[in-house]
């Protein structure tokens, strides 16, 4: 199923300039590696660390929570305080 996933500013360089990207997934994990598959320079990025919003929710680090066609999906800096 594709999904549209939103990105950051932070990452539209590392593909073309795109602010929303489709890719085939049907999970959060699936969706992270298809994004690798298709933009490789997101390697790096993902691997330091993003949060996934789905229809405004944070999803932690549920990579089995399920992605829809319908879902609202950002991917973002992951945010870090202290």
């Amino acid at each position: 199923m594709t999904v549209k996933v939103h990105l950051w500013s932070g990452l539209r360089a590392l593909t073309g300039g795109q602010a929303v990207v489709e890719v085939e997934a049907t999970t959060i994990g699936g969706m992270l590696r298809e994004l690798v598959r298709l933009y490789p320079a997101l390697q790096e990025p993902i691997d330091a660390g993003v949060s996934v919003s789905v229809d405004g929710r944070i999803m932690a680090s549920d990579l089995t929570a399920p992605v829809a066609a319908e879902n609202e999906i950002y991917l973002m800096q992951r945010l870090r305080g202290g």
